[in-house]
C-alpha cells in the first residue's frame, strides 16, 4: 500500500480511492501528503481510456470522475472549514513534524490575508498544502459560511475537473505514447503549483532585506 503514489491509488483502488484521497487531502490535516494535482492528472489520463495498460488494466469511468472528484473536493473543504470554526486555534499547536510545520501554517495565514477570502480559496486549491491548511484556517478567521460555500464551489470545480481534462486531453490525443510523456508532464504541473508559493517567499525576502 503506497498512499503517496498516484498511480498505485488508481491501480489498486479506483474511483473510490481517488474521491477519498481527495477529500482527505482537502478535509483533514493529515491530507497534507497527498498528491491531489498528479492523482488528478492521471486520474484523467486513466479516464481517456487510451492508456489504461499503463495503470494495470485500470479504466475511471469519465462521469464519475468528472462528477466525484469536484464534490470530493467540496465537501473535504467544507469538513476542514467545519473543523476550524469549531476548534479553533489550538488544532494548530502542535510540534512541526515531518509534513505538519508552523512555517506551513504561516505562509498560508499570509495567504488569506494577502489575496482576502475569496481569491486566496480559489488560488490556494492550486498549491500543495495551502489548499489543506486554507480551509481550517478560513473557519478560525470566521470567514462568513455562505461566502467560503461558494468560493469553495468555484475553486473545487476549476481544480479539479480542469487537472482532470488536462489528463483526459493527454490520453486522448497521446494514446500509446503516453507513458513516454507523463512523468515528465506531473513534474511540470507539481513544479507548476509550487510556484505561486515560490514567489510569495522569494518576495517577503526581498521586502526583509529592502528593510533592513
Amino acid at each position: 500500500m503506497n498512499l503517496l503514489d498516484a498511480k498505485w491509488i488508481i491501480a489498486d483502488l479506483g474511483l473510490a480511492g481517488v474521491l477519498g484521497i481527495l477529500f482527505t487531502e482537502t478535509g483533514l490535516l493529515v491530507g497534507l501528503v497527498f498528491p491531489g494535482d498528479s492523482l488528478l492528472f492521471i486520474a484523467g489520463v486513466a479516464a481517456s481510456g487510451t492508456a489504461a495498460a499503463l495503470l494495470g488494466g485500470v479504466h475511471l469511468s469519465v462521469a464519475g470522475l468528472f462528477l466525484g472528484a469536484p464534490i470530493a473536493t467540496i465537501l473535504g473543504s467544507q469538513l476542514g472549514y467545519f473543523i476550524g470554526h469549531k476548534f479553533g486555534r489550538p488544532l494548530f499547536n502542535r510540534p512541526d513534524s515531518r509534513y505538519f510545520n508552523q512555517a506551513r501554517v504561516q505562509s498560508t495565514e499570509k495567504w488569506l490575508k494577502k489575496y482576502g477570502p475569496g481569491k486566496a480559496i480559489i488560488l490556494a486549491r492550486y498549491i500543495p498544502f495551502v489548499r489543506t491548511l486554507i480551509n481550517p484556517l478560513a473557519g478560525i478567521a470566521r470567514v462568513p459560511a455562505t461566502k467560503f460555500f461558494i468560493y469553495n464551489v468555484v475553486g473545487g470545480i476549476l481544480w479539479s475537473d480542469g487537472v482532470i481534462l488536462l489528463g483526459y486531453i493527454l490520453g486522448e490525443k497521446l494514446k500509446g505514447s503516453v507513458d513516454k510523456y507523463l512523468l515528465p508532464i506531473v513534474g511540470v504541473i507539481i513544479v507548476v503549483s509550487l510556484l505561486p508559493l515560490a514567489l510569495e517567499i522569494l518576495k517577503e525576502i526581498r521586502t526583509k532585506r529592502h528593510l533592513s
